[in-house]
């Protein structure tokens, strides 16, 4: 993920990158499953790898993610706190929230109302 950003998509589901100060924002669009899922491995691969102090995976346009989404981003924020930083979710919607909510991976990711108040730093929805 570049200054400029990035971006990969299989037509079912995409992937954007953007700095956001020293902020790597990753936003998801469409349905994130075991046929869309490489893209973000690869995104959030090479964000950890950049070290930010943050990386925040913005879902505001996510409409389905199924448990190999999750055990990406699972991964994800595994490998980022090795190397220093943390993986947060933003703007979870319905099915996805529920998802998190089940799993219990919303009390594992600190998870903010929408990008905004991610960036912001503000308290988790």
């Amino acid at each position: 993920m570049d200054a400029a950003g990035a971006g990969a998509s299989d037509g079912r589901f995409s992937v954007t990158g953007e700095w956001r100060g020293e902020v790597a924002v990753l936003a998801l669009s469409g349905e994130l499953d075991h046929d869309t899922a490489e893209p973000l491995r690869e995104a959030l691969a090479e964000a950890v790898a950049q070290r930010p102090a943050r990386i925040v995976v913005d879902c505001g346009e996510l409409g389905f993610c199924d448990s190999t989404g999750l055990n990406v981003l699972l991964h994800a924020r595994l490998e980022a706190q090795e190397a220093g930083c943390t993986v947060e979710v933003a703007a979870l919607r319905q099915p996805v929230a529920r998802m998190f909510e089940i799993t219990g991976a919303h009390g594992v990711f600190r998870v903010h109302a929408d990008l905004d108040a991610a960036l912001a730093g503000g308290h988790p929805a």
